[in-house]
């Protein structure tokens, strides 16, 4: 259960965090997969997942999470990507918070709940792979 505060950063995270979130995702899977459509729709795709956290929408992650799973697996790659692109993606965001949101007023803190929310649900997610 999300706090008043981790709420409001999901809120201000969704209007703002997605080109980031799918440019980080790009240029990890870029980085196994090189180019190509494949390439774009696993990030796409857990770009996707990513909002569908944000949003607590539980039937849209799980569809995406069996979606980017069979794309995963069909580009043979495992948990241990998935974990590396979430975490540049997390890392990405988390400086993105701390270099234009330091005033230290709720707004800020908010941001960082919301972050560490979402890190510890991927982690349960990259546990779930199968």
């Amino acid at each position: 259960m999300l706090n008043a505060d981790a709420a409001d950063g999901f809120v201000g995270l969704l209007e703002w965090s997605e080109p980031v979130i799918f440019d980080r995702l790009l240029e990890a899977y870029r980085g196994k997969l090189g180019g190509g459509a494949p390439t774009w729709k696993i990030a796409r795709t857990h770009s996707r997942l990513f909002r569908a956290l944000m949003r607590g929408d539980s039937a849209a992650f799980d569809d995406l999470w069996r979606e980017l799973w069979d794309g995963l697996n069909a580009s043979n790659l495992g948990p241990h990507d998935l974990a590396a692109a979430d975490d540049a993606a997390l890392r990405e965001l988390l400086d993105v918070v701390l270099s234009r949101f330091r005033h230290g007023d709720a707004l800020t803190m908010s941001y960082h709940l919301a972050l560490i929310d979402l890190a510890t649900r991927m982690q349960h997610l990259e546990r779930r792979a199968p």
